[in-house]
């Protein structure tokens, strides 16, 4: 049974560290008044020691404000914010070469690196369309029905991408299937069918199909987890180092985006998969000795190639969280809460 007390006390709480901490920290020490946009890279007392700028974060921050117009009202100075990284975005982070965005660039917007993946595209998406709602700007949304279609292109066909770099695997010798993929597109498609409901038949076609690629190649119940990365027709590669990572942030990530799912549709057959997903990725991920969860695990028991895996990095955590108050709130589990509590 949820106890209600206790999620309005949490509401009362986070709502108090966004609104007087974390909202006033990016609006006095993020926004480039000079070049636009934000600077992204900033220590904990706002001072800026770098002076790039991640794509992404033009991408995320314009979401982030649009949102907050969308859920609580619209203020100047989060509209502001989100215009700023929108038409930071708009005039400096697309190669005018093949449409394809850059990774990273300089304060002023000067390119400095491109990646073969797409998720500079997937959140310049989710910005634009957030925007859109929020401003009421229908040249942002036809921006997000662009990359929305031109990314959803890439996933189906990569041959069919302009940026003509080679894979990082080539698909001749050995083809693989990456979990990251499927599982941001399912939260994009989710903010384009709120965001453009007048097309939400076409979304809901994209959400099925990527949810179904996540449970059909990259959830593996033998073992309660989800794999970073498998073969074409989702083959476990035991034998290879990346075919055995388990990303627990990830995973728990991806369950809350499949709950949501799952909401939307009324499916419960989803909504126990996404709880299924989440509750194995809190079983490999959590650290029992120090508590925490860790960045990658082998699951079968061989030591994790990447440095950084026994690390404890902030974001995994965050997704937990988010994750584990909603599995409580959608099952009233009191595992979910024992989670939350926990995490906290």
């Amino acid at each position: 049974m949820i106890d209600r007390s206790n999620v309005k006390a949490v509401q009362t709480r986070y709502q108090d560290m966004l609104f007087k901490s974390v909202v006033p920290f990016w609006l006095n020490h993020a926004q480039d008044t000079q070049y636009g946009g934000i600077s992204t890279c900033l220590d904990r007392a706002g001072n800026i020691y770098s002076p790039d700028k991640s794509v992404w974060m033009q991408g995320r921050t314009a979401w982030t404000f649009s949102r907050l117009c969308n859920q609580y009202g619209v203020q100047d100075e989060w509209l502001n914010m989100a215009k700023s990284c929108i038409d930071f975005l708009d005039q400096h982070c697309i190669d005018p070469a093949d449409g394809r965005m850059y990774f990273t660039v300089t304060q002023d917007g000067r390119p400095l690196r491109k990646r073969r993946y797409f998720f500079s595209e997937a959140f310049y998406t989710i910005g634009h369309a957030e925007y859109a709602l929020a401003a009421g700007d229908q040249q942002a949304l036809e921006q997000a029905r662009y990359y929305y279609t031109f990314i959803c292109r890439l996933y189906d066909d990569p041959s069919s991408d302009p940026f003509k770099i080679w894979p990082k695997t080539l698909p001749e010798t050995r083809r693989m299937r990456s979990f990251s993929s499927c599982m941001i597109m399912l939260d994009v498609t989710s903010v384009m069918r709120r965001c453009d409901p007048e097309n939400s038949e076409l979304y809901d076609r994209w959400s099925k199909r990527f949810a179904d690629d996540i449970i059909r190649y990259h959830y593996k119940p033998e073992f309660h987890c989800v794999l970073e990365t498998v073969g074409e027709a989702g083959e476990f590669l035991s034998e290879l180092p990346e075919g055995r990572v388990i990303n627990a942030g990830h995973a728990i990530e991806c369950s809350w985006f499949m709950a949501d799912e799952a909401s939307y549709r009324n499916d419960p057959v989803l909504m126990q998969q996404a709880l299924d997903i989440y509750n194995g990725a809190m079983k490999w991920g959590w650290d029992e000795v120090y508590g925490g969860i860790k960045y990658f695990v082998d699951v079968l028991g061989h030591p994790p190639v990447q440095y950084e895996h026994d690390m404890k990095l902030w974001w995994p955590v965050s997704e937990a969280l988010i994750a584990s108050l909603k599995h409580y709130l959608e099952t009233g589990g009191q595992r979910y809460w024992n989670d939350f509590e926990r995490l906290t």
